[in-house]
């Protein structure tokens, strides 16, 4: 073996939720695996996220007494998707979970997976749960990662504010700092961080290994039995943005990792890999914050968006991915701008929920020094300053305080859904430490009670008048390589490229153009990763 050559017998490319997840489960088999890191820290989007992992028929929905089993959410999965060449995929997706959360809840590490009450997106599809299927880990301290912590991808606050989040570890950051430690204690792991992915080896039609890029210096790293790329999608790359046609074709209201470019998809393309769904992605609202920058946002408990036309055009509170979906089809289909909406709301919403801080103090002054946030005393001057059209946003305002008297959304049925209705007063979930049971404890704002027949539908009237930004953003691409239900990568004749295997939005999603519930897409990153080992050890017994 030249010097500058390694061998393992698993290389796993990408350290997001399924590629920790799918290293551990490799290494704890025995399996020498390494872990490639394309930046200094370990975690990717998944680190950003609340880690939700939709799991039907998982162990902690039964504990919580959830008991639907999963003949449910295949019959939703089937519904939604309404795509026969991924049933397979659903059906692979649906075994799988249930079996990694009870190998993982072996481990003392992974010993707290929690259920949390969390609707499905699709409330009126057959088999659709109301209670959701989405269980979360439970946080973990810096003292029982140890120095490890440090290498964990910080969350948005933190990277974006310094905001300091103290000596606790939560959401995708908790997922990710467990599993790192899980796999680091099998004895049988190792990563190398920045360390990026140039192509990958091909012998005899097999691959064998990858060349990379490690700090600077290239490296040959040979797999003895297999390659699982699990390096997110190329949500910020423009060029593969505007070549797919994902919309909008710039990544700066991107919520994905920055450096995911799309290095492993264009690596399997370039072998010969089939491709698919390459123009979606996960896409959600972002409010626009001070600094420019959006943040995914959900659940409007007031107020109203309106387009460039000043015309309201959904029903602002339905799940994210929904929302997204129809923002970008308005936007493509109508002529008038739907990337870039304006969210509409009285001093009622700000008393009561406060904007952008504590509900006990002022709005911070710097959403109106950078026009994040645009004030007036009146809807026409609000008009004027954020541009639309006077009549037209007079018209979409009555009209919607229309609504708040009768208490039904005619146009759009806002606060109909049991998704809708969390949003009456739910905003997450809490965690004492040292009390793994404390995931179910409920964050709340002040309730949404008084006078209105619908809670969610609050007349806006009591100036002055605000406007904030809304743009069409997304948490990653989806379209990547195409897999089977084994997680192997195929070619164009519908093959398996031997030795290849992909997960997460590398591959292309198993829910197809929809989101099915919170969790899809960390849920099939960690049961893609988890089959693709099933398989390489399985090929080796």
């Amino acid at each position: 073996m030249p010097a500058d050559e390694e061998t393992y017998d698993i290389v796993v490319v990408g350290s997001g939720g399924g590629g920790l997840i799918g290293a551990y489960v490799a290494a704890s088999r025995g399996l020498r695996t390494l872990v490639i890191e394309k930046t200094g820290l370990v975690g990717g989007t998944t680190a950003y996220s609340g880690a939700g992992i939709w799991f039907p028929g998982s162990a902690p929905l039964e504990r919580a007494g959830i008991q639907d089993g999963i003949e449910g959410s295949r019959t939703y999965l089937r519904s939604i998707v309404d795509d026969s060449s991924r049933e397979s995929l659903q059906d692979a997706y649906l075994r799988a979970g249930p079996q990694l959360i009870d190998e993982l809840e072996q481990n003392p590490l992974f010993d707290s997976f929690f259920y949390a009450p969390v609707p499905e997106y699709f409330a009126s599809a057959p088999g659709a749960s109301p209670a959701g299927h989405s269980i979360f880990p439970a946080a973990v301290s810096v003292d029982e990662l140890g120095e490890l912590a440090s290498i964990v991808r910080r969350s948005i606050p933190e990277e974006r504010w310094g905001n300091d989040e103290g000596h606790m570890l939560y959401g995708g950051r908790a997922l990710i700092g467990r599993a790192l430690k899980a796999f680091v204690e099998t004895g049988n792991g190792s990563y190398r961080l920045d360390t990026a992915l140039e192509n990958l080896m091909v012998e005899d039609g097999r691959v064998v290994g990858l060349e990379a890029v490690s700090n600077g210096e290239r490296v040959t790293i040979r797999a003895a039995r297999g390659v699982l790329l699990a390096a997110g999608g190329f949500e910020q790359s423009s060029e593969l943005r505007e070549q797919n046609g994902v919309v909008p074709a710039a990544t700066a209201w991107s919520h994905g990792a920055p450096e995911n470019t799309g290095d492993a998809i264009q690596a399997g393309a370039a072998i010969g890999a089939a491709t698919n769904l390459l123009d979606e992605a996960w896409h959600v609202p972002g409010l626009i914050q001070p600094d420019g920058r959006p943040v995914f946002f959900t659940g409007a408990r007031g107020g109203i968006w309106v387009n460039a036309a000043g015309e309201r055009f959904m029903n602002e509170i339905q799940p994210y991915d929904r929302a997204g979906h129809e923002m970008r089809r308005l936007h493509t289909t109508t002529g008038v701008d739907h990337s870039r909406v304006h969210w509409v709301f009285d001093q009622r919403l700000v008393d009561r929920d406060s904007f952008g801080g504590d509900p006990a103090e002022p709005v911070r002054p710097e959403w109106f020094e950078s026009g994040a946030l645009k004030k007036a005393d009146t809807l026409e001057e609000l008009a004027e300053l954020i541009g639309v059209p006077v009549e037209s946003l007079r018209k979409s305002v009555e009209e919607f305080n229309g609504y708040a008297h009768s208490g039904v959304d005619e146009r759009f049925h806002r606060g109909e859904t049991p998704w809708d209705q969390m949003f009456h007063h739910v905003v997450g979930f809490s965690y004492e430490p040292g009390n793994p049971t404390s995931g179910t404890t409920l964050n709340y704002l002040v309730p949404l009670t008084g006078e209105w027949p619908n809670p969610l539908v609050q007349p806006i009237e009591q100036g002055p008048f605000y406007a904030a930004t809304i743009v069409l953003s997304d948490i990653g691409t989806k379209g990547g390589l195409k897999t089977d239900d084994h997680a192997r990568v195929m070619r164009a004749d519908g093959q398996p490229i031997e030795g290849l295997y992909a997960a997460g939005n590398t591959m292309s999603a198993m829910s197809g153009r929809v989101y099915a519930g919170a969790g899809t897409p960390i849920g099939s990153s960690l049961a893609f990763a988890y089959l693709a080992v099933l398989d390489i050890v399985g090929k080796g017994e």
